[in-house]
């Protein structure tokens, strides 16, 4: 069976831990979007880790971990990963690299940072991570795969093509150094011999894998929000964020996904430009409070280290971002971040010109959305570590069930802690 592990919101919501926590009965763990612009953090018995290209499933021996064709591959990054997890005790890991994945390049990154700077003010945020630029490349039919490693005058020749291009962008628009082509080249065929080992055919392995009923993860990277056609235009990433792309960037055949678990925080926070329309935003001490208290270390991005922007739990968004996933159940993570609430508001509307709508709206009229909040008790207690549901306060069970009345798919999993096993199953 396949399943996808999928944001409900704007990334950040948990999905490592859901994934690892899955994985122990799996077979599979598939990356299939993004690269290293954002990082899933887990926390096992080997110790706290961030993880921005490698599937999370990388900390059990009896998985398969998969780096789909649809993922943006920075091979350095990648090997720097793998040396921190054998560096931290951690076994090596089984792992493909499709044959198909395409590579980001050092020119993609020095890109991304040259817009940034250019924009000033009307940045987008971007991570400078080069995902913008590569996923542009990539469909601009100018970007390089990773078989094109292996066939040295087809690598040199897109090379040179791909520089030709880049070099005249980056001298004439951002009046910036040129990029030496020679000297990139013998970079990949450096970079070249790291991946060796892990190269493969990893379509044909997922198609069999489906066929001998293998039990599959699609790991997302980010969320609903941050899609580049469904999220809110244009504060997105390049890659498509919906489990329905994992059909494409693992790839799987459309009629092999069964199940789609959304993860959703049990407040809201948001890593980007403070442009973004933010509905359900929490500002100044309380704000402060909540993001300090967030997460496991506080709500800050496993890749950017900036202070993520929190706000309460948006019914209007979180209800959006599972229909366009198509979400069959729901993870709610961070539920013991909030025991220290007297109260806790609830964004279960948007005002828009006048008009209450439950409905989430296109980028053009979100920019002009009024929280409308409801306000539930909170239970003033700490539940980290509950793993029997029934175990929980009573009015942190209300809360859980207010949220699946306004989003409307079921809570299965309530996670109340960061470790792996902090989790309670709701019946």
């Amino acid at each position: 069976m396949v399943k996808a592990i999928v944001g409900a919101n704007w990334g950040d919501e948990g999905k490592g831990k859901i994934t690892d926590l899955m994985a122990e009965h799996s077979d599979i763990v598939v990356r299939f979007q993004g690269g290293a612009n954002a990082g899933h953090t887990i926390i096992n018995d080997y110790g706290r880790f961030a993880l921005h290209t490698l599937p999370s499933g990388v900390f059990y021996s009896h998985i398969t971990n998969v780096i789909g064709n649809g993922v943006a591959l920075d091979i350095q990054k990648l090997a720097d990963e793998l040396t921190g997890l054998i560096q931290a005790g951690v076994p090596a890991p089984n792992l493909i690299i499709s044959e198909r994945a395409q590579l980001l390049m050092p020119y993609h990154v020095l890109q991304d940072a040259y817009e940034e700077e250019r924009l000033g003010g009307h940045a987008f945020g971007s991570t400078k991570s080069g995902i913008a630029p590569f996923y542009s490349d990539k469909y601009a039919k100018i970007g390089i795969q990773v078989c094109d490693l292996f066939h040295e005058d087809r690598l040199r020749e897109k090379l040179s093509h791909a520089v030709a291009i880049k070099n005249i962008l980056f001298q004439t628009m951002y009046q910036k150094p040129p990029v030496d082509a020679d000297a990139l080249f013998q970079q990949l065929l450096t970079l070249r011999e790291v991946i060796r080992p892990y190269v493969g055919d990893g379509v044909s392995f997922l198609h069999q894998a489906v066929q001998q009923g293998k039990e599959i993860l699609l790991e997302g990277q980010l969320g609903a929000m941050k899609d580049p056609d469904l999220g809110i235009v244009p504060m997105t990433t390049s890659s498509h964020t919906l489990a329905g792309f994992g059909c494409v960037g693992a790839p799987v055949p459309p009629t092999a996904l069964k199940e789609v678990i959304c993860v959703s925080k049990a407040y809201s926070s948001c890593v980007g430009s403070q442009t973004e329309p933010f509905v359900s935003e929490l500002l100044g001490p309380a704000g402060d409070e909540l993001r300090r208290r967030g997460g496991d270390k506080g709500e800050f991005g496993a890749t950017t280290g900036r202070p993520r922007r929190v706000g309460w739990f948006d019914t209007v968004a979180t209800r959006y971002g599972c229909m366009i996933q198509g979400a069959t159940q729901v993870a709610l993570t961070c539920l013991d971040v909030l025991g220290y609430l007297d109260e806790i508001p609830v964004c279960t509307a948007y005002e828009i010109d006048g008009q209450v709508t439950k409905d989430f709206p296109v980028p053009a009229q979100l920019e002009k959305a009024k929280p409308v909040f409801t306000t539930l008790p909170g239970w003033k207690s700490d539940v980290r570590g509950i793993t029997r549901y029934e175990d929980l306060p009573a009015a942190a069970k209300a809360y859980v069930d207010f949220l699946e009345q306004e989003i409307q798919v079921p809570i299965k999993i309530v996670s109340t802690g960061p470790k792996r096993h902090e989790i309670a199953l709701r019946p």
